[in-house]
C-alpha cells in the first residue's frame, strides 16, 4: 500500500473497475517497439500488458509475469485476442487459449506464475526491449477479504500473493518474537510507534485476523494529531506485514540487478512504485547503474499523476514512476 495512504488498492477508480495507474505515462517512457520482446513483470489484471500488446503487433512477443495465478488467469481474458497464450499455472501444466472470432495483428504472450525475482531464468542476455514493473497490492487481492491484505474486511491473516509460499501474516504476527516484530514494522512500514504496537501484539496472542489485528493496533497506537488521523492507525504495519511475507524488497533488488543484463543496447526499464522504500531502492539503483555506465536515467525525478488521474483513482496519489534506459 502507498504511504500514506487508506487501503484503496491499486488501480481501482471511484467508480470500481480496474484503472492502471499513470497508464499513458508507463506506456511513453516504455517506447514500445513492433516486434520486440517485453516484460510486463507484474501483470496483475492485464492493463499495462494490453497496451503493450496492442503497439508489438504479431512479430512481437509479451512475457508477463505475476506471484498471483488468480491475476494471471483474469490477464488471460483480457488478453486473449486472436492469439496463443500460454498460462503457466500453479500445477506446472500449460493452458492454451485462442480467440478465432477476433483475429487481429496481437503478438505471442506467454504469461508465466513466477516472481520478477526469477527473471533471469526466463530470458537470456540481452534479449529484451523493455521491462515495466508496477508494483503494490492490487485490487484483486484488497477485495477478496479471504486473501487479508486488508484491514477494513474481516479475514484470515494471510497477506500472501503467491498462495504457494509457506509464510504467512498469522505466522509472522503469533511467532515473532516482540523485538523481531517491532523491527519489521518500522522498517517495512516506517512505523514510528512499532515498539508500541509489537508490545501490544504481543500480548494479544493469538491473533487470527484481520479485524482482530486491526483492533489492537487502533488501540495501541491511537492518532495523537490531524495527520495521524488522516490515515487508519494500521495502514504502516499492514503494509510492513505484507512486504515482509512477500519478500517485495528483495525481489525488487533482484530485478533491478538483473535488468541491465537482459536488456538490449536501447531497451528500457519503466517502475511504479508506491512508497517510499520502493522508490528509494528504485532510485538508487539507477544511479548506479549510471554510475556503472548500464544505464542513461530518462526520469531525472519520479513522474507523479496529474490531478485529474489522483481524482478518479484516488490510489495514484502516492505513485511515482521513474524510467532508464539501456546504454
Amino acid at each position: 500500500m502507498g504511504e500514506g495512504s487508506t487501503d484503496t488498492p491499486q488501480g481501482v477508480g471511484r467508480g470500481g473497475g480496474h484503472v492502471p495507474v499513470l497508464l499513458q505515462e508507463a506506456i511513453d517512457f516504455l517506447n514500445v517497439r513492433r516486434g520486440g520482446t517485453y516484460i510486463d513483470a507484474t501483470v496483475g489484471l492485464g492493463g499495462h500488458s494490453y497496451e503493450i500488446a496492442k503497439r508489438l503487433g504479431a512479430p512481437g512477443h509479451l512475457i508477463g509475469l505475476d506471484k498471483d495465478p488468480a491475476a494471471l488467469k483474469i490477464a488471460v481474458e483480457k488478453l486473449k485476442a486472436g492469439s496463443s497464450i500460454v498460462l503457466s499455472v500453479p500445477t506446472g501444466t500449460e493452458m492454451r487459449t485462442r480467440n478465432d472470432k477476433e483475429v487481429r495483428d496481437w503478438p505471442t504472450i506467454t504469461l508465466l506464475h513466477r516472481s520478477f525475482a526469477e527473471i533471469a531464468s526466463v530470458q537470456e542476455p540481452a534479449t529484451v526491449d523493455g521491462i515495466l514493473a508496477d508494483l503494490g497490492v492490487s485490487s484483486l487481492q484488497l477485495d477478496d477479504a479471504a486473501r487479508g491484505f486488508s484491514f477494513q474486511a474481516e479475514g484470515p491473516l494471510d497477506m500472501r500473493m503467491d498462495p504457494r509460499s509457506e509464510r504467512t501474516a498469522e505466522q509472522v504476527v503469533n511467532h515473532l518474537d516482540e523485538r523481531q516484530l517491532a523491527d519489521v514494522i518500522y522498517e517495512f512500514g516506517e512505523e514510528r510507534r512499532s515498539r508500541r504496537i509489537a508490545r501490544a501484539i504481543v500480548r494479544s496472542r493469538p491473533i487470527r485476523t484481520t479485524a482482530q489485528l486491526a483492533q489492537i493496533i487502533s488501540t495501541a497506537a491511537r492518532p495523537m494529531n490531524q495527520a495521524e488521523r488522516r490515515i487508519h492507525p494500521a495502514t504502516r504495519t499492514f503494509q510492513a506485514l505484507r512486504i515482509f511475507v512477500n519478500r517485495e524488497l528483495d525481489d525488487l533488488k533482484a530485478l533491478l540487478e538483473v535488468a541491465p543484463r537482459i536488456l538490449k543496447p536501447g531497451g528500457r526499464v519503466v517502475v511504479i512504485s508506491f512508497h517510499s522504500l520502493e522508490d528509494r531502492i528504485v532510485k538508487d539503483a539507477f544511479r548506479e547503474g549510471v554510475r556503472d555506465m548500464h544505464f542513461r536515467l530518462l526520469t531525472k525525478k519520479p513522474v507523479t499523476a496529474p490531478e485529474d488521474e489522483i481524482g478518479r483513482n484516488p490510489r495514484a496519489r502516492s505513485a511515482k514512476l521513474r524510467a532508464a534506459e539501456r546504454v
